[in-house]
């Protein structure tokens, strides 16, 4: 416990524990996100490393970071990062630069996103669907699962780096995905959504990162390029109310049923789902006006 207090009692390898929960990381990229020299950035890396709080991951030409996989270690550092408030000033720049620099080239596997794979594989049609579109490519396995249930599909990169990555892995799992650089802002554009040839019979929105507005408008555009019959899948990243520290105007589940409303949506599954520290809505939804033709 006293090792890894010292390993962990310092603000850049604090910052670098917060960056490799969220996914596996270059020294490169880690370096870019502290505004920090390499060598000094590996230096901290060696500390966490020897206390056994992250692991050196090699994939290919390219060496990566993660927390390390001993249960004990990966319970104190969830402990810790728990105390951390994820909206301070620097931590929030931290997240930015390392999105700015497109992430690992490989994407990494991890237990929130096999909870979320799950959760979408409940919701799959028996029968593969037409075509599906993949927007935010964080989660592996999620690509694996939303591409699987198309028989065509096309996904969304927000970076050059994060369409090598994923084109990696659907080479790798020999999926049928076309991968696109995204041209427009955050969320769902209307000129990505004709790039990629809508309409839609699988829609797959998970950007856990967006705001409001954001995610208002990929609801909007995503309802509109959706085919009769289709589906949404949509994952929307949170906080925690006991965590929050605020005072709760709209419950984090009413918000997004509202919204989904308002995007002529309905709602047929919407559930929280946590770990690795992370708390994420899950739903799945539908064009309001094709399940009004089927009560009708």
């Amino acid at each position: 416990m006293i090792g890894w207090l010292k390993a962990a009692g310092e603000t850049s390898r604090l910052r670098l524990l917060a960056l490799c929960s969220e996914r596996a990381m270059s020294v490169s990229d880690l370096a870019q996100a502290l505004s920090q020299s390499e060598p000094r950035v590996s230096r901290h890396l060696k500390i966490l490393c020897e206390a056994g709080l992250i692991e050196r991951q090699r994939q290919g030409q390219w060496v990566h970071y993660r927390l390390g996989p001993g249960a004990d270690a990966a319970s104190f550092v969830a402990g810790l990062l728990a105390q951390l408030d994820r909206r301070d000033r620097l931590l929030v720049q931290d997240r930015s630069a390392a999105r700015a620099g497109g992430g690992a080239p490989v994407l990494a596997e991890s237990r929130l996103g096999r909870a979320l794979a799950a959760f979408a594989l409940a919701a799959a049609p028996p029968q593969p669907a037409g075509r599906a579109l993949l927007v935010g490519l964080r989660w592996p396995e999620l690509i694996e699962r939303a591409a699987q249930a198309a028989k065509e599909s096309v996904a969304l990169a927000r970076s050059r780096r994060q369409a090598q990555a994923a084109r990696t892995f659907i080479e790798r799992q020999g999926l049928r995905c076309r991968v696109l650089e995204a041209r427009g802002g955050e969320g769902l554009s209307a000129e990505d959504l004709a790039r990629a040839g809508s309409p839609f019979d699988l829609i797959l929105l998970a950007q856990p990162a967006a705001g409001a507005e954001v995610l208002a408008s990929s609801l909007s555009l995503a309802a509109g390029a959706l085919a009769a019959g289709g589906q949404l899948w949509l994952f929307e990243g949170y906080e925690a109310l006991e965590s929050s520290g605020q005072r709760v105007v709209e419950h984090p589940l009413a918000r997004l049923r509202r919204l989904l409303s308002e995007a002529r949506l309905h709602c047929a599954r919407l559930s929280p789902l946590e770990a690795d520290g992370e708390h994420v809505l899950a739903a799945i939804a539908a064009p309001a006006a094709a399940r009004a033709a089927g009560v009708a």
